[in-house]
């Protein structure tokens, strides 16, 4: 049984997300970062020492992703990595005054996308938005065929 495109909620989520991340990439490029590199120095800058592998998923990408975005943090000055005080082959990783700064410059510009997407919506509109997105979610992680 088929299913046109325009049927697809897949297409549609697809196009939404594509269209979010140009406006973060567009709101966060003045700042000389990435949308992935702002997520990391968003989730660094909330909780400063924290693994790399707990940032990967909190930023929702595989741990060598993230040691490529931490590594080019890195190289730019915007972040450092220091061997934890107590485990040696633990390594903590902070933003740099520099990248504190280049992350509120982004931010600045991706609350306002933000802002304006919020904006089209009443309160009770992204309460239901989010119950949906939500179900969607526990629809797609607890498919059968992830299990095959």
């Amino acid at each position: 049984m088929r299913m046109s495109f325009d049927e697809r909620l897949g297409s549609h989520f697809k196009r939404v997300e594509q269209e979010l991340q140009a406006a973060k990439s567009a709101a966060v490029k003045p700042a000389g970062l990435t949308v992935p590199q702002y997520a990391a120095l968003f989730v660094l800058d909330e909780q400063p020492g924290i693994s790399a592998a707990e940032l990967a998923r909190r930023c929702l990408v595989t741990p060598q992703t993230m040691t490529t975005i931490l590594r080019n943090l890195e190289a730019a000055g915007l972040i450092e990595r220091t061997p934890h005080p107590l485990h040696k082959h633990v390594i903590e990783t902070r933003p740099t005054t520099a990248g504190r700064k280049a992350l509120e410059q982004a931010d600045k510009r991706a609350v306002g996308v933000e802002r304006r997407l919020a904006a089209a919506f009443s309160e009770e509109e992204a309460e239901t938005l989010r119950a949906l997105l939500a179900r969607v979610s526990e629809t797609l992680t607890t498919d059968p065929i992830l299990k095959s």
